[in-house]
């Protein structure tokens, strides 16, 4: 149901699957009477609703959960020795004791690193000085030579004994001397803000709970500005500031937000002039700002208005603003724009255009600088970065490859000529440059470091499917060379196709070991996402979902008549609303598939959104529509997984959740799984894992996680039946 950045899955091969008799027999959930009753009067049966407990204790519905858990041990047990050998090639790929790329920021240098063998990153920074940079800092840290450094936070340390821990954010106060930052221990997404004197290393009694991980600091170095979630909802309502050294409990309300479809956020401008609070629904936007040297007032930048959209930032003296607000003539810049404003704006009248709509490019996000503008773009389902220099020069970031991701990087200070920004493709890690905009000159800061990888022995290609009602597809498609495109070989296809989020052609290593066994990785950008623009997301949501489901099963078809699989090794694969794609898809397109994954799927859509309560839920009506009015309800009714399961043969499904997840409630997939087991005439097992420890991504830790992956990938490498070795 709700927006996660999901993780493309790779897999790879192994031997074909014994028949289901010589498999354990599934647990069979009880069925218990139960209605579901719409406002307007319409009336469904659910009969595994029982599977819902908020508090996660009832007894029966545990142990539920735990007999499909030992099912999902006893159909695996016989693929252990495969899962050992994915995790094992997974991880053989990883640097082990890599760093990220230092960045500097009053007088520091930040990064994060990891040590071999250990699960959590080591937040540290050094400070600036004569022939300090980010090339010396990664060369020290290449050669274990912390001299000099200070950490900040050990998360391994922090994560002892723990099943679960998160550190979701964490900020400096601005003379460099406080270190707040957010942990979660649960997985549940509640997050409890902590405390440290960096000089004296000293941690501070104070603890604030509930609250989400987005830290900002008063220019007196005092004041942390937070957001406090809903404890039942999980909803931000309402931002508070503490002051270090007086009681929680007397935290002062800053703002609170009465509308419960808008989530809320807080930050500091690029000049570090201002403090804001913005909130945000699907359709509409506000941004309050108050100056961060006396931070007592808010003003609003501009009224919220619905289907006016908005973001801004401050520098140069002026507001910059990205925009699909209407110009004079009425036309809604679909694609956003981007407009200026003084820095006393209230209201829209004040904007004037600096980048004007354009209907074939859509704007994403922006940078400012000195001496010019960082703009983040898509055309033709393409990223690419648009610099806009003063006297109103243009230029483009150079790629060099057919499908690719290209963004902005971290780019902390706003005094420099050097643009940092990131590239990868579905061939090529992840690399971030440095780009002189005065001179040309670009630096190579950093590739990802995958051991034993040979980018030049594969291929990435961009083909466009056309679908069923005459829309273009774009697909990115990776093999290894000398694959021929004869229609025998496997495939997985992967796609989101919701709340705008664009699925780009990044590269995953654990692809890797799909391509030495000769397959191919596919990633559809549907409707849904917003791969070609704005209008491509506002046509896969509401009362046009249904392309997004058709988009994938046309790219399927398509992939298949041009040879790039066999119409019977075809594997997919998506994640929360990428789930409830793969249940859509497998009641309406069984025979496409041999093999689905489906992780923390939204797939009970109709009761979700009928209730209020259910976190996040209210946030998403106008992505999904408001079953409490009819059209929707029966719209929603339509392709919702769980309410259209069938007697029919299904592909082979895993199915995975966790029992905290805030985001895509466990009893949606569990309901899912039971009815399949009710209804399904095929012969292809379903199984289905619950996380007890974890939420919505699942365990936390670098390697744990890769455990996970492996069992998953095994199962569909097992159900493919293809050759179990690279080649």
């Amino acid at each position: 149901m709700k927006a996660l950045l999901p993780l493309a899955l790779a897999v790879l091969m192994t031997t074909p699957s014994p028949p289901l008799s010589a498999a354990p027999v599934p647990p069979d959930a009880a069925r218990k009477p139960h209605t579901v009753k719409a406002p307007f009067g319409a009336t469904r049966e659910d009969p595994y609703y029982w599977l819902r407990d908020d508090s996660r204790k009832d007894p029966a519905m545990l142990a539920y959960l735990e007999a499909e858990n030992a099912y999902t041990d006893a159909v695996m047990e016989r693929l252990k020795p495969l899962q050992e050998q994915i995790y094992g090639e997974i991880v053989a790929r990883i640097k082990q004791d890599d760093s990220s790329v230092p960045y500097r920021e009053r007088g520091w240098w930040y990064y994060s690193r990891y040590e071999a063998g250990k699960d959590y990153p080591i937040h540290a920074r050094r400070r600036d000085g004569q022939g300090v940079d980010a090339l010396s800092i990664q060369a020290a840290n290449e050669r274990g030579d912390f001299a000099g450094e200070q950490v900040l936070l050990d998360v391994n340390a922090m994560a002892a004994g723990k099943d679960y821990f998160n550190v979701g954010d964490y900020a400096v106060s601005q003379d460099n001397r406080i270190l707040a930052w957010a942990e979660d221990d649960v997985g549940r997404r509640q997050y409890t803000v902590r405390f440290r004197n960096l000089e004296t290393g000293e941690t501070y009694p104070e603890a604030i709970e509930g609250v989400s991980p987005n830290l900002v600091w008063a220019d007196d170095n005092r004041t942390l500005f937070y957001v406090e979630n809903d404890p039942e909802t999980l909803l931000t309502v309402r931002v508070k500031k503490h002051v270090l050294g007086t009681p929680v409990a007397q935290d002062a309300l800053v703002y609170e937000e009465q509308d419960d479809s808008f989530y809320m956020g807080i930050g500091r401008t690029r000049d570090d002039r201002y403090i804001t609070i913005g909130v945000d629904s699907t359709v509409s936007s506000e941004l309050r700002y108050a100056p961060a040297d006396d931070p007592r007032q808010f003003t609003v930048l501009a009224p919220r208005e619905r289907d006016v959209e908005y973001d801004a930032d401050h520098h140069g003296g002026r507001w910059v603003i990205r925009t699909n607000a209407p110009g004079p003539d009425g036309a809604r810049a679909t694609n956003f724009k981007l407009v200026a404003a003084p820095s006393d704006g209230t209201s829209r009248a004040q904007w004037q255009d600096l980048l004007p709509h354009d209907p074939a490019v859509f704007i994403e996000d922006f940078e400012l600088f000195d001496g010019f503008t960082a703009v983040a773009e898509r055309s033709q389902g393409l990223e690419r970065i648009r610099l806009l220099k003063a006297g109103g020069a243009q230029d483009y970031v150079a790629a060099d490859e057919p499908a690719y991701s290209m963004g902005l990087s971290v780019n902390a200070e706003a005094d420099t000529p050097w643009l940092r920004y990131s590239y990868t493709s579905l061939a090529t890690p992840a690399t971030t440059y440095e780009l002189n905009i005065a001179t040309g000159e670009r630096r190579l800061l950093k590739q990802q470091a995958v051991l034993g990888y040979d980018p030049s022995q594969y291929v990435t290609e961009r083909v466009w499917v056309t679908a069923r009602d005459g829309a273009r597809i774009p697909v990115s498609l990776v093999y290894r060379k000398g694959f021929r495109k004869d229609g025998t070989a496997a495939m997985l296809q992967y796609a989101y196709g919701s709340y705008g989020i664009s699925m780009d052609p990044a590269f995953n290593s654990p692809v890797v070991s799909l391509l030495d066994r000769g397959m191919v990785y596919a990633i559809a950008h549907i409707r849904g996402g917003q791969e070609m623009g704005r209008q491509w997301y506002e046509d896969g949501k509401l009362l046009r979902k249904q392309n997004t489901f058709n988009d994938f099963v046309d790219v399927t078809r398509e992939l298949v008549r041009l040879g790039y699989a066999a119409p019977d090794r075809v594997a997919a694969s998506g994640g929360s609303a990428g789930g409830l794609l793969m249940g859509a898809v497998a009641n309406q397109a069984p025979q496409d598939y041999r093999v689905m994954v489906a992780q923390v799927p939204f797939v009970d859509v109709v009761t979700t959104m009928l209730d209020p309560t259910i976190p996040l839920t209210t946030n998403e009506y106008d992505e999904w529509g408001n079953p409490e009015q009819q059209p929707f309800y029966d719209y929603m009714l339509s392709y919702s997984p769980y309410d259209n399961v069938k007697a029919q043969a299904y592909p082979a499904l895993f199915v995975g959740t966790g029992l905290w997840d805030s985001q895509v409630q466990y009893w949606e997939p569990a309901k899912w799984v039971a009815r399949l087991r009710d209804l399904n005439t095929g012969t292809h097992p379903v199984v289905f894992r619950t996380n007890m420890d974890a939420g919505h991504g699942g365990k936390s830790g670098r390697f744990r996680r890769f455990r996970e992956m492996a069992e998953t990938y095994a199962f569909v490498l097992d159900q493919l039946g293809v050759a179990d070795a690279p080649r």
